[in-house]
């Protein structure tokens, strides 16, 4: 069962302003799944496609190391358009 925290991170852009939290025309999102930003997409507009298939390392205080921590995703294989959580790192 979510929480309402993670119940309102849901349809929400990772780093977006809490005003205009959803996905904006002409830009282009992947999905974040698992970890603490589950549901969260992440505006990859402009990215290679190297940077694409990289991974990212993104900020987050929901994670196992709270404030300063981040969360690491990874492209799933196969889908261009999700990436997997992978773990936590500290600060």
């Amino acid at each position: 069962m979510e929480s309402d925290d993670e119940q309102l991170l849901r349809g929400r852009v990772y780093g977006q302003d809490h005003e205009h939290p959803g996905p904006r025309p002409g830009q282009r999102y992947v999905e974040l799944v698992g970890g603490p930003l589950d549901g969260l997409l992440l505006d990859v507009t402009g990215w290679s496609r190297t940077e694409l298939g990289t991974g990212v390392a993104l900020a987050t205080e929901l994670g196992r190391f709270g404030a300063g921590g981040r969360a690491t995703y990874d492209p799933r294989p196969g889908d261009a358009r999700r990436f997997d959580w992978s773990g936590d790192m500290p600060p």
